[in-house]
């Protein structure tokens, strides 16, 4: 019913830049807090950056003042754009929604997208 499409991805030199897409399409109802979690190897997912739906933002100590969270509620789009990058931000990047389905509402629900591959490597 719902599917979370990222793009962006790449193989990126340190110090480049790199702009993450995530769009949501479905039967949504509303789209909450949207965000941006990341997953290296042998580590945990953790999250990177959300924005609500009145746009307050939250970042991962480590990549603030270097990632900057927005999102299109129109076309129920989030994006990351992720400058200054370093080694240590290669990852899977995942894009996550908590969505309200027209079917389902008023309750919302947790999804996420396939994930896409930041490495960061000279």
């Amino acid at each position: 019913q719902v599917r979370l499409v990222e793009s962006g991805g790449d193989l990126v030199q340190p110090g480049g830049s790199l702009r993450l897409s995530c769009a949501a399409s479905g039967n949504i109802f509303r789209i909450n807090t949207m965000g941006w979690y990341r997953q290296a190897p042998g580590k945990q997912r953790v999250l990177v950056a959300s924005i609500t739906s009145g746009g307050s933002t939250k970042y991962e100590d480590s990549v603030k003042g270097r990632f900057t969270v927005s999102r299109d509620n129109a076309n129920n789009a989030v994006y990351l754009q992720m400058n200054s990058l370093q080694f240590e931000d290669t990852a899977v990047y995942y894009c996550n929604a908590e969505i309200i389905l027209r079917s389902t509402w008023p309750r919302p629900n947790g999804y996420w997208g396939q994930g896409t591959q930041v490495t960061v490597s000279s």
